[in-house]
């Protein structure tokens, strides 16, 4: 078993915490141990601190209390995804106590740890592993567009956000699952360094992808997955968002992945993208909407990121929402996805 603990070193609760955050929730890659991070949060249980459900995975406060309590540990995860995928300075010793003692690093940064002399020696003298899992793939190993997806039957949904961070790929993780529970067979097509992490089968990292290709890989993932597990939906985990100037994405899912279907997340206190104020404010979602539409595919539900809601505003929200757009809007976290399934089984 691939037993693993991850590291967050003091950000936990940020939201460039959120490769852990997917790991916390759930991954068929790996059992997740627990969870270094600050002695502040030490002894609490990261399921509960995350989002009120215990999961039994412990927080410690350094990575020797960590080794101590897992001694069956052979990874050590990097729980988090920086801008510009950097690898911050105050995690480097931790990762080289780990390599000492004897853990694999598994890395979804862009900073390649195989690129840095220092790790790699250390590793390659402990015989460990570097995964760095946002590493290119080869030319020879990547695909152009076909168009071959225009003649799949398949229905294609894909999960947009509002802005980067809003919770795309665990409301497709959650609907895959409320699929399934259902008797419906749903695939996702993962698009980033978590989506693996967590055990995603079909997919490529977006971010990591020669543009030229990004849309031959999108629609390889897909035409892959239709034929060997014939599903009878396959969700698309988005990126970005359309309108973040820091990295605008999603045409792609819409015009090369021909996902005709949209779930549209978005969080109501969220006012500038990335929270960043000089980067500009988020538009409404009915402007979404109405860019999607005029696209050529139909927002079916809204899924809300409650960050900085209580729950009665998020009660609020939800209600305020669906009046104005006349669409379900699920609280994922909160009251789970079956409110969606009604939706998805119209397009059977």
């Amino acid at each position: 078993m691939n037993n693993a603990i991850v590291l967050t070193n003091g950000i936990l609760t940020h939201s460039d915490a959120k490769t852990a955050h997917g790991l916390i929730r759930g991954t068929e890659r790996f059992h997740i141990q627990g969870v270094v991070d600050s002695p502040e949060l030490a002894g609490q249980d990261a399921g509960f601190l995350l989002d009120g459900k215990h999961r039994n995975i412990p927080i410690f406060g350094n990575l020797d209390e960590a080794l101590t309590n897992c001694p069956d540990a052979n990874y050590l995860i990097i729980g988090i995804a920086t801008v510009g995928g950097v690898l911050p300075d105050n995690m480097i010793a931790i990762i080289q106590h780990a390599i000492r003692a004897g853990l694999s690093i598994v890395n979804g940064l862009h900073d390649y740890l195989n690129e840095r002399p220092e790790i790699k020696d250390l590793a390659t003298k402990h015989q460990v592993e570097l995964i760095d899992v946002r590493r290119p793939k080869s030319r020879k190993d990547l695909h152009f567009w076909s168009g071959d997806i225009l003649n799949l039957p398949t229905p294609i949904i894909a999960v947009m956000g509002m802005d980067c961070a809003m919770g795309k790929r665990t409301t497709a993780r959650l609907i895959k699952q409320a699929c399934q529970a259902q008797g419906l067979k749903a695939e996702m097509i993962y698009t980033g360094q978590t989506g693996w992490l967590q055990g995603g089968k079909y997919g490529f990292i977006f971010d990591s992808t020669l543009n030229d290709f990004v849309c031959g890989e999108l629609e390889h993932a897909i035409l892959s997955c239709a034929a060997a597990e014939k599903p009878d939906f396959i969700l698309l985990e988005g990126q970005a968002s359309l309108r973040n100037p820091s990295g605008p994405c999603g045409l792609e899912f819409l015009i090369s992945g021909m996902a005709k279907q949209v779930i549209l997340v978005f969080a109501p206190k969220r006012v500038y993208f990335d929270n960043e104020e000089h980067w500009g404010k988020i538009p409404s979602v009915e402007s979404e909407i109405e860019i999607i539409e005029k696209l050529g595919s139909k927002v079916i539900a809204l899924a809300m990121n409650t960050e900085l809601c209580s729950e009665e505003e998020a009660l609020a929200y939800q209600t305020e929402y669906q009046t104005r757009t006349g669409i379900p809007v699920l609280l994922p976290i909160q009251q789970g996805v079956d409110a969606v399934i009604p939706v998805l089984k119209k397009l059977l």
